[in-house]
């Protein structure tokens, strides 16, 4: 067997009988070790903290832990994993993002981080010059809110930039497109093409479309793109799937999957090519559900996969001004946001899932949208039990966020939305909505179930940001002093346990997930620093080693 490869297979039988003293578990002499990590510090997850202790794994599950020298004489000749000066953690997990759009974003025109409108139009033309003409350039990232300039951009420039390829840019959050002249015209958009409902396109003074197109009316242009072929499609979620690994993440929970995205990762397991455990929501496809709907819930395909939930829409998002508000945005008086889906449609969706056995999570964004999905929730009788949740709830009324512990509503929250919003947040909802806004502490505080993600490929992948941007509400440069809006900020193991434990229980997966104990899944996340001891303004810096899963060494930094 090889130390450290990729995907090393493990076989044994796991038999566990009661509990030893400090921490330590008894296990029968019969029990076969296949991996002891050994040397670090290990947090548990339960409250434990075990000093150069040692981890063993039997199959694919934690079969002892304790301090190092306390080893059982059966596992003491077991292959090591020598794991001195390092941290192991319960294996962190994503609770929200997008591994499909992840693949695609590894690929095409990289936004990240534009600074203007010009340099988003510089490297969008650099790949346009590297294609041949008529063929379509894709990019994501820009985010007009980091120009000196922060309106939305237009086509003309990008057009004179770029004038013989299609050019469709995503927004950083998915909730807008920029486009040029050429792709409009492939679209068939004109100025008398209407805004489709829950959707905008942006016109100029005379009513002349300007090549941003928000929410539902994005579909008047996205459905032109050339699809990629399938083969493709795989190419980019295993590349995608590897990269993740890589970030010390053992599971993501993929906010809206397609048949073949499902298809493609059952056949990555297959082939024993999926380094990460993933639970997949289903699109809000009305085919798509009408399936998964009649034959239920998958529940732990091949280790790896599980499909028992359902993601739907509310309204857009805030960045571009498609969150919908009870009241209109502070720096746009016209505009209060976009339902993107009626509370009619999302009652019967909810009735529809509660009925096949099937999880919901609904996109909220705008204290509008979240209320809409509270009240649909309340109108449907859901319990505790369904676990229902709210995927980002990142503006909410104050007297709105005691209604989630009623009724054991998880919010699902991505805290580097905080720091990447902070710079015109409170533009947008003002100075009395924003107590309500990224309200980690008032959530916790009001006994509300929390799991943390990212939001890839919005955000960046690297789980320790979210660490980061949760413990001192700060951009990476330390802005501003002190932390935005600071009384919201968590501990660092409340923050580690929204990536832990607080992911598993929003996915039924606590028994198995979240902590480390005998008897639960052997997925660890090895780290060079703990996060729990360094100065805050360290914790973006700390770094992966190992990502393992199931007992196999899924990652293993160079």
């Amino acid at each position: 067997m090889k130390r450290f490869g990729i995907y090393f297979v493990i076989i044994a039988a796991l038999t566990i009988s009661g509990c030893g003293s400090g921490g330590q578990q008894n296990v029968q002499s019969d029990m076969t070790a296949i991996l002891v990590v050994r040397g670090g510090s290990i947090v548990t997850g339960t409250g434990q903290a075990i000093r150069n202790g040692a981890v063993v794994i039997s199959g694919d599950r934690v079969a002892w832990t304790g301090p190092s020298d306390g080893l059982p004489p059966q596992f003491r000749s077991s292959q090591v994993l020598d794991a001195t000066g390092l941290t192991i953690f319960p294996g962190l997990v994503d609770a929200h993002a997008h591994i499909a759009g992840l693949g695609d974003s590894l690929e095409n025109v990289d936004l990240v981080g534009t600074r203007s409108y010009e340099e988003v139009i510089q490297r969008i033309a650099e790949q346009a010059g590297t294609r041949p003409a008529g063929e379509w350039v894709l990019a994501r990232g820009w985010d007009q809110n980091d120009w000196s300039e922060t309106s939305f951009p237009t086509a003309a420039e990008l057009d004179r930039a770029v004038p013989n390829h299609p050019v469709y840019a995503t927004r950083i959050d998915g909730h807008a497109v920029l486009v040029n002249h050429r792709t409009m015209a492939a679209a068939g958009v004109s100025p008398s093409t209407p805004d489709p409902e829950g959707g905008r396109i942006v016109r100029d003074a005379d009513g002349q479309p300007t090549g941003v197109f928000v929410d539902n009316a994005i579909n008047l242009v996205q459905r032109f793109i050339p699809p990629i072929t399938r083969d493709q499609r795989k190419r980019r979620i295993e590349n995608a799937v590897r990269y993740i690994a890589s970030t010390g993440l053992t599971g993501v929970h993929d906010a809206g999957a397609s048949q073949e995205t499902i298809d493609i990762y059952r056949e990555l397991i297959d082939e024993g090519r999926m380094p990460i455990r993933v639970y997949a929501m289903l699109d809000d496809d009305m085919v798509l559900l009408a399936s998964w709907m009649a034959r239920g819930p998958l529940v732990d395909y091949g280790g790896r996969l599980t499909v028992r939930m359902i993601k739907l829409y509310a309204d857009g998002a805030l960045g571009s001004r498609g969150a919908a508000l009870l009241e209109p945005y502070s720096d746009d008086p016209a505009n209060s946001g976009l339902l993107v889906s009626s509370k009619e449609h999302l009652l019967a969706r909810v009735n529809q899932a509660r009925k096949a056995g099937f999880q919901v999570g609904v996109h909220a964004i705008g204290d509008r949208g979240n209320r809409v999905i509270l009240d649909v929730y309340e109108e449907a009788g859901v319990v505790p039990e369904e676990r229902y949740r709210i995927e980002h709830f990142q503006v909410a009324a104050l007297d709105d966020i005691p209604r989630l512990a009623r009724r054991g509503i998880i919010a699902s929250m991505q805290p580097t939305h905080a720091t990447s919003d902070m710079p015109w947040a409170e533009d947008r909802v003002g100075a009395e909505r924003i107590r309500g806004a990224y309200a980690w502490r008032t959530i916790l505080d009001a006994g509300a179930h929390l799991a943390f993600g990212s939001d890839f490929p919005v955000e960046e992948v690297n789980p320790m940001l979210g660490l980061y941007s949760a413990v001192t509400r700060q951009d990476r440069a330390g802005h501003p002093p002190g932390g935005w809006r600071a009384h919201e900020a968590l501990t660092p193991l409340e923050a580690i346990q929204a990536f832990t434990s607080g992911a598993a229980y929003a996915a039924f997966q606590e028994k198995d997930l979240g902590t480390i104990e005998p008897g639960r899944l052997a997925d660890l996340t090895i780290l060079d620093a703990n996060p729990l001891e360094v100065e805050p303004s360290r914790l973006d810096d700390i770094a992966v080693r190992y990502t393992i899963v199931g007992g196999s060494i899924v990652h293993e930094a160079n």
